[in-house]
């Protein structure tokens, strides 16, 4: 793992998708809200919608040395809570870009679009 200052704040659907492939040890967190998670989602995800993330956060404290990788349905809002998480002294977070949306296109076009 590389050391969290040069860790990329953005990284990409196909590296996400490795990840999971090869069980590397990281939470894949998904921020947007329950309906559309009831729509799509991906496999592992842990969802704590953006909404409700301020009074949630505690849930994530057992992840903090773990790499966290924040994903939503394009990548706006899990850009934000990937910056409010790295201001709260979460180290190693990354935006997943594209989001889900990508997701689908790409890596496993079983999940649905919406």
């Amino acid at each position: 793992m590389p050391h969290a200052a040069d860790l990329p704040i953005e990284t990409d659907v196909a590296c996400v998708a490795e990840k999971l492939k090869r069980g590397d040890d990281f939470l894949l967190l998904d921020v947007r809200e329950e309906d559309e998670f009831a729509i799509a989602r991906i496999d592992g995800s842990l969802l704590i919608p953006m909404s409700q993330l301020a009074e949630r956060v505690d849930e994530l404290e057992e992840h903090r040395q773990r790499l966290i990788v924040v994903h939503c349905h394009h990548g706006g809002r899990s850009m934000q809570v990937t910056q409010a998480l790295r201001n709260h002294g979460f180290e190693k977070v990354q935006n997943m870009a594209g989001g889900i949306d990508q997701w689908s296109e790409q890596v496993d076009p079983g999940v649905a679009r919406y």
